[in-house]
């Protein structure tokens, strides 16, 4: 009896303390949550070292995109009854046809915002003229679009580059044909090919969904937000390597930095950026070895773009390189905030919600033929600008999770737990962070006491044990 007695005592504390650890409201919210980031004063070595394989693969292949590893391979069909099933917070690869359009499957609720972001990206040494390009759409059973269709082209530079379009179904919505639950169509084609090579574009797909809100808040755009640009951080830059792609994006914070980019190659690198703050930048790029005494001139030689967390365009500038240095920047955007979805301006529209902001700097072939192979020197100036605030409070999980929040334990979105957890954020004013830092305390002190039983377990087992051994 004694010894069942002790077993059933054994099980009972370790069965109620893992229960606490596992049991803990949002733990699931900070295994999927991104790690920190690093610090700015990192030394180049150990940016380079924390860099994925496609991260490194891409500063020294030239613009070949960066695909995640292990990323699942669909066939755009082309016609809706073939199309294959795409699930939010997955994201894809597939391919792009010179000619006709893709389908692809979604399964909506009534409930959910669903976005679809599409990057198109032609082979490194196809032959693209500036207008040729890509387009998206999110479609209802019946044919109807659910926004409007959204095109990105080439542009001066008649550079190959990624091309990313994004497409949505977005709730509440005026189009009272795309409110309902059922299946919807993702369909994207190349448009106004005419001297460009034939063959396939590879693409990368990334359907995000976004719960509604816990309680309805306002339905237009705020009217006034600081628009004075302010300057650019000073100071040293430092060095760190862009990625190859939008999954292989290295994180930057307020500051300078520096990097190297070749002709036909394409950077990118993800800033956080939280509910009620302001993002800009600007870009360098130095003048090519001689200057600019060949005379030569490339429109458009430089890209710089920011896509949102959702890999919605936001803003663009591109920049003509005649060999001397050249510096170009972001327009003035707002805050971010759940309403600015609400304006007419692409702009002002797409700073929506929080989380990693995507900067994508992209250097023109032709300059090669014009300046030499280089590399280039890349100088980035990033500011994030005001306090951040408490998020709009989301009704439940958003797939991918977490992709609407800033750092470990964000600050009330929602996004990262499912409906009940968003209770803590929204409306209240800070209960998020202060909710979820309890979570993380409660967390330790469980694993702490977990340790704590178990030591006492085991001097418990062996004092019995020389007990028996003496009679």
């Amino acid at each position: 009896m004694g010894r069942r007695r002790t077993a059933w005592w054994r099980v009972a504390v370790v069965g109620v303390v893992l229960g606490a650890v596992g049991g803990a409201p949002g733990s699931v919210g900070f295994a999927a949550s991104a790690s920190p980031l690093r610090s700015p004063s990192a030394s180049p070595s150990s940016s380079a070292t924390a860099s994925s394989p496609a991260t490194a693969s891409s500063s020294t292949t030239g613009s070949s995109y960066a695909f995640a590893e292990g990323t699942p391979s669909v066939r755009g069909a082309t016609d809706t009854g073939d199309a294959e099933r795409l699930d939010p917070g997955t994201t894809y690869r597939s391919s792009l046809p010179s000619e006709g359009k893709v389908y692809y499957r979604l399964v909506l609720d009534s409930t959910s915002t669903v976005y679809v972001a599409a990057t198109a990206v032609p082979p490194t040494d196809a032959a693209v003229t500036a207008t040729e390009g890509v387009r998206v759409s999110v479609q209802d059973a019946d044919g109807r679009t659910c926004s409007a269709p959204d095109t990105a082209s080439i542009g001066a530079g008649r550079s190959p580059r990624p091309l990313t379009v994004w497409g949505a179904r977005q709730l509440p919505s005026s189009r009272s044909l795309c409110r309902g639950a059922g299946t919807y169509y993702v369909v994207v084609e190349r448009v106004l090919r005419t001297e460009s090579s034939p063959g396939d574009w590879d693409l990368e797909l990334a359907p995000v969904l976004e719960p509604r809100l816990r309680k309805a808040g306002s339905t237009s755009a705020p009217e006034a937000w600081d628009s004075a640009t302010p300057s650019p951080p000073g100071g040293e830059a430092v060095r760190r390597r862009g990625g190859g792609g939008f999954t292989a994006a290295t994180a930057l914070e307020q500051g300078a930095w520096r990097d190297d980019v070749r002709p036909g190659q394409t950077l990118f690198y993800k800033v956080p950026v939280d509910w009620g703050q302001q993002v800009y930048a600007t870009a360098d790029l130095s003048s090519a070895s001689g200057g600019g005494e060949g005379g030569g001139f490339v429109p458009g030689g430089v890209n710089l773009a920011l896509y949102n967390p959702v890999r919605g365009l936001v803003d663009a500038t591109s920049i003509s390189y005649n060999g001397s240095q050249k510096s170009g920047a972001l327009a003035a955007l707002p805050p971010v905030g759940y309403d600015n979805r609400y304006a007419v301006s692409d702009r002002v529209g797409g700073m929506r919600f929080a989380g990693s902001y995507y900067l994508v700097v992209h250097l023109a072939a032709r300059v090669g033929e014009e300046f030499g192979d280089g590399p280039f020197g890349l100088t980035l100036r990033v500011r994030v600008k005001g306090e951040a605030t408490v998020g709009p409070g989301y009704a439940g999980r958003s797939e991918p999770s977490g992709i609407f929040q800033v750092g470990l334990l964000g600050r009330g979105s929602g996004a990262v737990g499912d409906a009940g957890s968003s209770d803590a954020g929204g409306d209240g004013g800070g209960g998020g962070g202060a909710g979820m830092m309890l979570v993380a305390v409660g967390g330790i002190g469980a694993g702490t006491l977990l340790l704590v039983v178990l030591g006492v377990w085991v001097v418990v087992g062996r004092r019995r044990a020389a007990r028996a051994a003496g009679v």
